[in-house]
């Protein structure tokens, strides 16, 4: 089955550009060219990544971004032609997987969106997996699904994905550069601060206190790893 990205561009020259080289690398498209028309189309058409551009009428794509992490763990990647370091780092608060900055070869842009397309786990096929008991952290690869104490947690699939990539090796560290290669599917094109990101947003969810880790730890000056903290453990 073909996957399907939205397209959020106000700009219709670009998001024409977008949409032909979309499409010749074999995707489906969708196209909204305001906030508004973007939310409505990721919301009900359920695409398989979003590519958004920031600066939107009617609403912008920050907005778009975090309404829509509210319901969807869907792939996004942020467009934006603002060099302001603040807005780049209030994407990946906001939940978007990863950034470009305009200007953007098309090669760049078509290696992101390979490396960010993820198949989605639906509601349906998460409630059809058994829930495992007992205490601690419980990684399930086989759905996408991690559970804490017998409950499931709700990640983003790149959350999810560092989860698994560090719990493989429990104690080994890896550097920023690693798990930009490993997890986000390419070499370091430019901001680590999204591995920073994310990290701190999966111990919002997987840690009872954040600021005090027991699973997803850090080596000063080195990098991130993994500890296996359940009580079997």
């Amino acid at each position: 089955m073909e996957k399907t990205i939205l397209v959020v561009e106000d700009e219709k020259a670009i998001a024409d550009i977008l949409v032909f080289n979309l499409k010749r690398e074999g995707y489906d498209t969708l196209v909204a060219y305001d906030g508004a028309d973007g939310l409505q189309l990721a919301l009900s058409e359920a695409p398989d990544l979003i590519l958004l551009d920031v600066m939107l009428p009617k609403m912008d794509g920050f907005e778009v971004c975090r309404r829509v992490r509210e319901t969807h763990d869907t792939p996004i990647i942020m467009l934006t032609a603002r060099e302001e370091e603040t807005d780049k780092v209030m994407g990946l608060e906001l939940g978007a997987d990863d950034y470009i900055t305009k200007p953007f070869s098309m090669r760049e842009l078509m290696a992101r969106v390979k490396a960010n397309m993820r198949r989605t786990v639906t509601g349906e096929e998460r409630t059809r997996q058994p829930v495992q008991a007992g205490g601690g952290l419980r990684i399930s690869p086989e759905n996408g699904m991690v559970y804490k104490n017998g409950r499931p947690l709700e990640l983003s699939a790149r959350e999810f994905d560092i989860l698994c990539f560090l719990s493989k090796t429990p104690g080994r560290v890896f550097s920023r550069e690693e798990l930009m290669e490993q997890v986000w599917g390419y070499e370091y094109y430019g901001d680590l601060r999204a591995v920073d990101v994310a990290i701190r947003r999966l111990r919002e969810k997987v840690e009872d206190q954040p600021a005090s880790p027991r699973y997803v730890m850090t080596k000063r000056g080195m990098g991130y790893y993994y500890v296996d903290a359940s009580p079997e453990s």
